[in-house]
């Protein structure tokens, strides 16, 4: 290896500093020491969680810290993208015993057929990487409610407003952490104009509670028809849940959830560690959680 690629590799280890690549490298690892999480049968809920070959240590993380944390015992459905090894997925099923994982030539073929007669649903679901987190959680989902999660949300306390939303059964609206502004491949005005709603600021798919009748391939074949709809790769995915919450019935969890891009954890019960501060997933939410004792108490 030449001087110029070793001081490449250097510098991006250590661009957020010796201590987010402390955590990231050597830290975050030690998850695997930890025991597996059983007893996942709860089908009150049921999460579903989209991975690939480069997060699934990271998604690891995100589901210890919720059932640690929330002490609950939701079912769990795993969706592989195509990428995880047998390795990655011989090491999920280790940690996360009851749950179901996806594999993806077995959910082509599954959900390729339930999209038959959905033509745009099913050519977006074959071109699109992140599509399988609409049409795929949709179409393995058990339960009436979902837990959405994405693999760079942690936790740090009992989330209790989401899981009093996700538990009372008289609570009939999808609910979502806010995102720093509003991300969709759509105009608003149109939506407003061709459909009859309004669409909510803010909404983020990474983390919150969604009701399975919202997940209508109908509703999801006429949204595909927007001008400009197959916008940017992965606000699509976004702009599909808004626009079926919409329709539904929606509203953010409450502030302590919303992604933030500056400032600290700040005494919230999660934190989404979006792109641009994925940095800190190692640096502030791995090394706080390793500091309160979590990896411990895990292994105990």
């Amino acid at each position: 290896m030449s001087i110029g690629s070793l001081v490449l590799k250097f510098q991006q280890k250590y661009e957020h500093g010796w201590q987010t690549a402390h955590f990231r490298d050597t830290v975050r690892p030690r998850i695997l020491n930890t025991k597996p999480i059983a007893h996942t049968l709860d089908y009150s809920c049921e999460i579903h969680v989209l991975t690939y070959e480069l997060d699934w240590l990271n998604l690891i993380w995100a589901l210890k810290t919720f059932y640690y944390y929330s002490g609950r015992h939701y079912a769990l459905c795993i969706h592989d993208d195509g990428t995880l090894t047998t390795e990655n997925r011989v090491t999920l099923q280790h940690h996360f015993p009851n749950a179901r994982i996806i594999e993806r030539p077995t959910a082509d073929q599954h959900v390729f057929a339930k999209l038959a007669n959905y033509p745009r649903c099913l050519e977006f679901r074959k071109t699109n990487h992140l599509s399988p987190k609409v049409f795929d959680f949709a179409a393995y989902l058990e339960s009436d409610r979902m837990l959405l999660l994405d693999s760079d949300v942690l936790f740090f306390a009992e989330p209790t407003a989401l899981l009093q939303q996700i538990e009372d059964s008289n609570y009939r609206l999808n609910s979502v952490n806010g995102d720093v502004e509003s991300a969709y491949t759509v105009d608003p005005a149109i939506v407003q104009q061709k459909f009859g709603f309004e669409m909510i600021e803010r909404f983020n798919s990474g983390l919150g509670l969604i009701h399975k009748a919202s997940l209508n391939f109908n509703w999801i074949e006429e949204f595909l028809a927007l001008p400009n709809i197959l916008g940017h790769f992965w606000r699509i995915e976004q702009t599909l849940y808004t626009l079926c919450s919409c329709r539904f019935g929606t509203e953010l969890l409450p502030p302590e959830y919303d992604v933030h891009l500056e400032g600290d954890i700040n005494g919230a019960p999660s934190r989404h560690y979006v792109g641009r501060i994925r940095h800190l997933m190692y640096g502030e939410g791995i090394r706080h959680l390793t500091k309160a004792g979590f990896l411990k108490h895990l292994s105990a």
